[in-house]
């Protein structure tokens, strides 16, 4: 039987507030366990909530960012559920009127396509604490830091049908957040985490599958290979006659498998009510202008941008326009040295390769600086040295050796040879030390001159060390060349 994937995500993103939620606790990342909770977030008796007016200020952001409803009254709502990491019994959020209501976003898929997923809601809410298992034996220990914490939970439409596509939407979203500068956009420390909701139906078929939810996956890798993995085992399931159970399931990265974690709850599981604490949020069209007039170019924007005014391909804007730290590092080594194409592909190619094999480091902690790097293509541009030269001074300063560009085009002796009596000189004395080869290229039809120039070219460069400029070889070159097959 043919199958249909069925997927939704439902992203938490903690926002970039200096406070919680509910209280004036700092949200500062790091800090020693439990040092970073008052009285309200461990939920003590008698004390209140205080709304974080910034939170509101970043989600509405999110909303126009994603052309959504602003909800011009939102409400508090308390979730029950008992867990070891929720101090007060349940959690402040959002149920049936959330800050941001229908909207949507443009993924561009492996064909070059475009597919748009449309955004259910994102709503407001507090974190929870952390439940810490490394560092006790038979026993779990509990940080609150991260309780009260606020989150916007982004959820979208069960529009997504394939494990890249749900990869490709939160790296959208992840993008959006960074660029508004909202979320800090760092999976490796949580402030990103998607919950998968991943069935299966028989293609054709209206009706939805039952589903499962992946819990807590933070990284854009692990979101493709967790719901192939969960794919996989639904579909192993259904085409063995069995049925699929609704439960909350984790991904288990080094076995690439998820495993039950508890049963599916349901919303009357959870008994909502509005928050007693907390009265509804009223905002009216001025506030929501006043934070329009803060939006910056988006991705999709920036992307558009490149196209029209820079001449890129749709393919490379896409990537150079994917997070707000890559764009800001294209554009400035851009405008340094004046070509936006050569730029892109040194970003694209010899950056984007040292920063992949470093495994480590994000293109905001480079080694080659935006700059640095601009100042090396601007001295390809005004021929000082090669491309090889280039990637010699690049890989000088990704190693430590150095920061100045030109004082190592000068140290490496990587400066070129411009000056054509020199050069006239070389390839006088390779022509004739290679005078068969010669004998040959004169010979030779015409169509196939071309491919044999290769030779002439490198015993040159290799005479001059790598030192003469191309360019000036090869003019010379075929310019002796020709008089050859003309005598």
């Amino acid at each position: 039987m043919e199958w249909e994937v069925v997927i939704g995500l439902e992203i938490h993103a903690q926002l970039a507030t200096k406070s919680k939620i509910f209280s004036g606790s700092s949200t500062a990342f790091g800090a020693e366990p439990n040092t970073q909770a008052s009285a309200v977030d461990l939920g003590l008796p008698g004390v209140l909530p205080v709304f974080n007016e910034e939170a509101l200020r970043m989600a509405v952001k999110f909303g126009l960012a994603i052309d959504a409803h602003i909800g011009k009254r939102s409400v508090f709502d308390r979730k029950n559920y008992f867990y070891p990491d929720l101090p007060k019994g349940y959690q402040i959020t959002q149920l049936h009127e959330p800050i941001v209501g229908l909207g949507h976003v443009d993924i561009v898929l492996d064909d070059g396509s475009t597919k748009r997923i449309n955004i259910t809601r994102a709503h407001l809410e507090e974190d929870a604490g952390k439940s810490l298992h490394e560092d006790f034996q038979g026993m779990t220990g509990i940080d609150l830091n991260r309780a009260g914490t606020p989150l916007l939970e982004i959820v979208s439409e069960p529009e997504i049908r394939s494990a890249k596509e749900a990869a490709a939407y939160f790296r959208k979203i992840h993008g959006i957040m960074t660029y508004l500068g909202i979320c800090d956009g760092d999976l490796s420390q949580g402030s990103m985490r998607c919950d998968c909701n991943v069935s299966l139906r028989p293609k054709g078929q209206e009706k939805f599958g039952t589903r499962t939810e992946i819990k807590n996956v933070n990284s854009f890798k692990f979101v493709e290979k967790a719901i192939e993995a969960e794919i996989a085992r639904q579909m192993d399931i259904l085409e063995d006659g069995g049925r699929i159970i609704q439960e909350t399931r984790l991904y288990d990265a080094n076995k690439d498998e998820t495993r039950s974690m508890r049963s599916k709850e349901v919303a009357n599981d959870y008994r909502y009510f509005p928050d007693p604490d907390l009265l509804p949020v009223v905002i009216d069209d001025s506030y929501i202008d006043a934070v329009r007039n803060t939006l910056p170019e988006l991705p999709d924007q920036k992307k558009q941008r490149f196209m029209d005014e820079q001449g890129l391909s749709a393919y490379d804007a896409t990537v150079l326009s994917a997070t707000r730290p890559m764009a800001d590092y294209f554009e400035s080594a851009a405008k340094i040295c004046g070509d936006f194409k050569l730029a892109a592909n040194w970003v694209m190619g010899e950056l984007s390769a040292a920063l992949n094999k470093s495994g480590e480091l994000g293109i905001e902690n480079s080694p080659v600086n935006a700059t640095q790097l601009g100042q090396i293509l601007l001295r390809i541009k005004d021929n000082t040295i090669s491309a090889g030269g280039a990637k010699k001074v690049f890989q000088a300063i990704w190693d430590g050796e150095g920061s100045d560009v030109d004082g190592l085009i000068d140290s490496l002796g990587l400066k070129q040879v411009s000056d054509t009596s020199a050069i006239e000189a070389i390839v006088d004395d390779i022509l004739n030390k290679n005078t068969a080869q010669v004998e040959q290229y004169v010979n030779a039809e015409p169509d196939k001159r071309g491919k044999m120039t290769g030779f002439f070219v490198g015993q040159i460069m290799k005479a001059s060390k790598g030192t003469a400029n191309p360019a000036v070889v090869n003019e010379i070159l075929k310019s002796k060349l020709d008089a050859k097959i003309g005598g």
